[in-house]
């Protein structure tokens, strides 16, 4: 069932997303104990359908309270020490942001930055792996900022072939559950992501996955790991604990975030599961850029093949501004977001189309882009009749 929208916008930024009222519901319980059955066998639960969420059989998830940002920290914090060579693949404020957390950590940072609304072909990649030896290379799967879609799978196969001992950590914040992703297949060794995104659930929980090599890694560190609370010497004994149905205590989890993420996991992987829920986003993606094409205007994404399916960031037309629409479309019933990168900020807007958007068949989309053509046209951009207002699919 999908969250009612009776009396209020729909908020289809790329994210917080919409969520199920089943899933509020279980946000909504009452205070709970984090001893409590119930609770440990929703916590073990979690771990275990996060695997399957991203296609691992022995990678460790770890589930903190925190956005997806502190799973920068906690890869930087576990996996880095200080003077280590880390290539960040930057394709926005998302990648740029990633390659500052590094730094903070002692990491020294090559950023291979792209052009706004493309990415890093493979050829220079290769060139820059190829002039050092790198602990870590990150990738941005969805950069929020610009809407691009890094290739992770080209990315993890390239770093097999020419650095093998090096790291592949993916930031998934915008992308898991929404993009393909598989992680032992493709040989990745991090996922970063957090619940708000297309997982459905409120915000609150960093999530990140690591693989038994990057295990590996924080085992054979030089130093201790120079943080305490990320710190995953601490948070293995309370994962495997709990996925043994069994309480053990460092820091209190999130209870009630926890119960709707147990929710939201199972509802995403019913009927079909992951296989159903990538097809779901590919077929509304692609209906979405076609109503930016529709209207006459490009997606920040340079091409279909460096396009999210999460998400769709817009060029608007000359002498329009993001300022001048958001509030349109708010009036309109729908909550859109502004850019950020600097000094285009005003020069698009992002929609975000992942979770129950993409995966019901709840008319969102509808609502979305009939508010974007009406919304577009009252600030002087003519639209084609009917742009963007056909049936949603059936999925």
């Amino acid at each position: 069932m999908s969250s009612d929208n009776s009396s209020r916008p729909l908020c289809l930024i790329p994210g917080p997303v919409e969520m199920t009222s089943t899933v509020l519901q279980a946000h909504s319980t009452p205070a709970t104990a984090h001893t409590d059955p119930k609770f440990v066998e929703a916590f073990g639960q979690v771990i275990e359908k996060l695997r399957t969420v991203v296609d691992t059989k022995t990678a460790q998830p770890f589930v903190i309270a925190g956005s997806g940002t502190l799973g920068w920290d906690q890869t930087a914090a576990n996996l880095l020490e200080a003077g280590d060579s880390v290539l960040v693949l930057s394709n926005g404020y998302f990648g740029e942001g990633l390659a500052d957390c590094m730094e903070t950590y002692g990491a020294q940072v090559t950023r291979l930055r792209a052009e706004a609304g493309n990415r890093q072909t493979l050829d220079e990649i290769r060139q820059a792996l190829q002039q050092k030896t790198y602990k870590l290379v990150t990738v941005s799967q969805v950069d929020t900022s610009t809407g691009v879609l890094g290739d992770v799978q080209g990315v993890a196969e390239l770093v097999r072939d020419v650095s093998p001992t090096t790291l592949v950590v993916v930031d998934g914040v915008c992308a898991t559950a929404a993009e393909r992703l598989y992680f032992d297949a493709w040989g990745v060794d991090v996922v970063i992501t957090a619940s708000q995104k297309a997982l459905g659930c409120p915000p609150g929980i960093s999530i990140v996955v690591a693989s038994q090599k990057a295990l590996k890694v924080l085992s054979e560190r030089k130093t201790p790991v120079p943080a305490y609370y990320v710190n995953w010497n601490r948070w293995l004994p309370i994962m495997r604990s709990y996925e043994d149905r069994a309480v053990k205590y460092f820091a209190t989890p999130c209870v009630q975030t926890i119960f709707a993420l147990h929710t939201a996991l199972g509802e995403l992987l019913a009927d079909g599961g992951m296989e159903r829920v990538f097809a779901a986003h590919e077929s509304t993606s692609k209906r979405v850029k076609a109503a930016v094409a529709s209207w006459g205007l490009k997606t920040v994404a340079v091409a279909p093949e460096v396009s999210a399916t999460a998400m769709t960031a817009v060029w608007l037309p000359e002498g329009i501004q993001a300022a001048d629409l958001l509030p349109k479309l708010k009036a309109r019933g729908v909550v859109a977001a502004g850019g950020i990168l600097a000094g285009q900020a005003q020069r698009y807007f992002r929609l975000g189309h992942m979770g129950i958007t993409a995966t019901q068949d709840n008319g969102y989309v509808d609502v979305m882009l009939k508010a974007a053509a009406e919304a577009l046209e009252e600030c002087g951009h003519a639209i084609a009749p009917a742009s963007g207002r056909a049936s949603p699919p059936r999925l």
